[in-house]
C-alpha cells in the first residue's frame, strides 16, 4: 500500500507530466485561459489516462506473449484514440458546455503525448497492474493540479501589463509563467525516492 502511495505522489508531485516531463503542453498552454475548463479538460484527462491504462496493460500483456511489441506505439494510439471519441461524445450529451469550452483540444487528447506516455511509462517501468493505473490516475491527477495552478495564474494575471515590456506581452509572459510554475516543482525533486 506504501509503493502505491508513494508512486501516485511522486508522479503528481516530483515527476509531474506537464510541469517536470513536459508532456501534454498544447493542452496545458491552449485551455489553462479559464479555471472551469481546465478543470474540466484535467478531469477528461484524468478517466482517459485510468481507462487507457486499464485496457492498455493487459494488451501490453498479449503483445509479449505473442513477441510482437513493437507495435505498442501504434496499438496504445489506436485504443487512445478510441476513448477519446467515447469521451467527447459522452460530453457531447451530459455536458455540453463543457464540450464547447474545451473545443479542438478534446479531440487533442488523442495525440495528448501525456496520455500515451503514460501507459508506456508504466510498461517500461516493469509496474504491476495496480501500479499501472495508481501511476496513471496519479499522472492524470498531477496534469489536473497544474492545469488549475496555472489556470489561477492566468486568470489572475498576476502580472500588470503596463508593467510588461511590448515583446513580453501575450504569449511570452504566458510561456515565461509557466516556466516559474515548472521550477517551483523543482523544489519537490527527491521528496519521494
Amino acid at each position: 500500500m506504501v509503493n502505491l502511495i508513494v508512486i501516485f505522489m511522486a508522479v503528481v508531485l516530483v515527476n509531474n507530466f506537464l510541469l517536470s516531463q513536459f508532456l501534454g503542453i498544447c493542452s496545458f498552454l491552449g485551455v489553462s485561459n479559464k479555471l472551469s475548463s481546465s478543470v474540466g479538460m484535467g478531469g477528461a484527462v484524468i478517466f482517459v489516462m485510468f481507462i487507457a491504462e486499464l485496457v492498455t496493460w493487459p494488451i501490453q500483456q498479449l503483445l509479449d506473449k505473442f513477441e510482437i511489441g513493437y507495435l505498442q506505439t501504434v496499438v496504445f494510439i489506436l485504443v487512445i484514440a478510441s476513448l477519446v471519441q467515447f469521451v467527447e461524445m459522452f460530453m457531447k450529451k451530459y455536458l455540453p458546455a463543457l464540450q464547447k469550452a474545451l473545443g479542438i483540444f478534446l479531440p487533442l487528447i488523442t495525440t495528448n503525448c501525456a496520455i500515451l506516455g503514460a501507459t508506456i511509462n508504466a510498461i517500461n517501468y516493469g509496474y504491476t497492474y495496480a501500479q499501472s493505473i495508481v501511476y496513471a490516475v496519479g499522472a492524470g491527477v498531477g496534469y489536473l493540479v497544474a492545469m488549475v495552478l496555472f489556470a489561477g495564474v492566468r486568470e489572475e494575471k498576476l502580472w500588470d501589463d503596463s508593467l510588461v515590456p511590448t515583446p513580453f506581452k501575450g504569449v511570452p509572459m504566458v510561456l515565461i509563467s509557466a516556466t516559474i510554475l515548472s521550477l517551483s516543482f523543482m523544489g519537490f525533486t527527491g521528496l519521494f525516492q
